[in-house]
This record gives C-alpha cells, sequence and structure tokens, in this order.
C-alpha cells in the first residue's frame, strides 16, 4: 500500500460498525495505542457521514455491511468533504471475495481484526480516490441508493429519493428538483437513469422524472408539449421520442386514481 498521508503519531479515529461488540473491540484494540484519539463511533453510513463532517477524524474503520446506508455508499460521500479522512474497510468478506479489488489501493481488514494487522493498516492507511470509490460500489453495491449526497456551503446533505421530483441535465451539472429546493450535482443522467430505472422515467435527453410527481401535458409559450407537476410550477419539455411513453404513464395513473 502508498504510505501513511499521516504519519503513524496522534491521528483522529472514527469507528463506523452495525454491531456494538464489534466496535467495542475495535475500541479496545486501538485504546491500547497511545498515539490516536477515538473522536467517535458510529452504527450506520448516515451517522458516520454526520459525524466525519463535524469531527473530521484523520482516519475511519468502516464496516461495509451495514443495514440502512452501508459502508460504501458512506464512504463514497465522505470521500467528497474539502479534507476527507483515509478509510480503512473492515468485513467479513472472505479472501477469495476481496480479490476482485484492487486491494494494492484500497485498504481492509478481515475481521476478526488481529492486532498486528490493525497497526499495519493505521501506519499504510491512505485516502481512497473516486474511481476507487466507484470500483468497489460497483462490484459489491449495485443497488439503488435510497438518498443522492449533495453538497451546500461545503455542507454535504442527504436527499431521500423518494422527495426528488425530477433530475435535469445542463452540462457538466444536473439539476436535483424537490417541492422546496433545487440542487445542483455532479453525476451522469445516464448513471441516473440506469441506478433509479424503476422510479424515474425519461422525458427527454436531459431529464429524468419521478412518475408519482407527474402531473399532466401542456403547452409553453413556444408551443412545445410539456410536462406539469404536482406541488410545483416547473415546466420540462417533452421530446416527441419519449411523448408516447408519458402519455401511457399519465393513462394508467389516471385510470388508478378514478
Amino acid at each position: 500500500m502508498p504510505p501513511s498521508i499521516y504519519g503513524y503519531i496522534d491521528m483522529k479515529i472514527l469507528i463506523v460498525d452495525d454491531e456494538q461488540l464489534a466496535r467495542q473491540r475495535l475500541l479496545h484494540m486501538l485504546s491500547s495505542l497511545n498515539e490516536h484519539t477515538i473522536v467517535g463511533q458510529a452504527s450506520n453510513g448516515e451517522q458516520a457521514l454526520t459525524l466525519a463532517q463535524n469531527l473530521k477524524p484523520d482516519l475511519v474503520f468502516m464496516d461495509i455491511r451495514m443495514p440502512g446506508m452501508d459502508g460504501l455508499e458512506s464512504a463514497a460521500y465522505i470521500n467528497q468533504l474539502e479534507n476527507p479522512p483515509a478509510i480503512v474497510f473492515t468485513t467479513a468478506f472472505s479472501e477469495h471475495a476481496l480479490s476482485a479489488f484492487d486491494t494494492n489501493a484500497v485498504g481492509y481488514l478481515l475481521k476478526p481484526i488481529k492486532q498486528e494487522q490493525l497497526d499495519n493498516a493505521i501506519q499504510s492507511a491512505s485516502r481512497l480516490n473516486r474511481a476507487q470509490i466507484t470500483q468497489l460500489k460497483n462490484k459489491e453495491n449495485p443497488n439503488a441508493r435510497s438518498k443522492i449526497c449533495v453538497k451546500i456551503r461545503g455542507t454535504l446533505e442527504l436527499v431521500p429519493i423518494e422527495d426528488i421530483i425530477y433530475f435535469k441535465a445542463d452540462q457538466k451539472y444536473i439539476t436535483l428538483r424537490t417541492e422546496d429546493h433545487e440542487y445542483l450535482i455532479e453525476e451522469s443522467l445516464k448513471a441516473l437513469e440506469a441506478e433509479f430505472e424503476n422510479r424515474f422515467t425519461r422525458i427527454h435527453r436531459n431529464a429524468l422524472v419521478a412518475e408519482h410527481f407527474i402531473n399532466g401535458l401542456q403547452k409553453n409559450d413556444l408551443g412545445h408539449t410539456c410536462l406539469s407537476f404536482k406541488y410545483i410550477d416547473d415546466l420540462l419539455e417533452v421530446s416527441r421520442r419519449h411523448l408516447p411513453m408519458v402519455r401511457k404513464i399519465l393513462k394508467s395513473t389516471n385510470s388508478q386514481s378514478s
């Protein structure tokens, strides 16, 4: 692994694991290393993100499999912080399962963790880059996210998928629209469509909409056919190619509500 970016003295460490006994065991092992400070513990990925922002740890020991937001998704969000910590994954995966990852670049510890392995992981801790996080997520976590991470004035916040009305592409940014807010995110519309294919429908080459927010069709000032929404006044243009599908969705929605 690459050399530590922090050195080996006086690191602030955050422990993340949904199992209390696992956290306690790791806490006990780390407590024997007087050079470091345990600044916090989290039992799930969302707590980890909040604590990482507030406590600014140098190193996070992150369990991979956790209910709700798992360690891989949380790590991807933490990696977006201005000064992200190093992350070492703790896992019960077999050596064979981990061979799919680039283990020269990604730090991990197999459970049950041994003291010597822990010491080595701390000394060789390095930050994950975006490509490494993506590789891990694609291999181990193909399921759709339950929330989208957005950055507001330097702070990361999580927007529930069920609150998102549409995604609209504009050059390199995507506008994420909820009833009350608009956010800009740097993601691919194509990737979002693949991830949320069962919840969002493409209505134009630059837009995906949540079906349950669709209200109806109307013409805009230029005479283009547009989609209107519940709760907001926005209109999004519907391309000719996607208009039949939109009409089908509206027909289905209207028949269910009648």
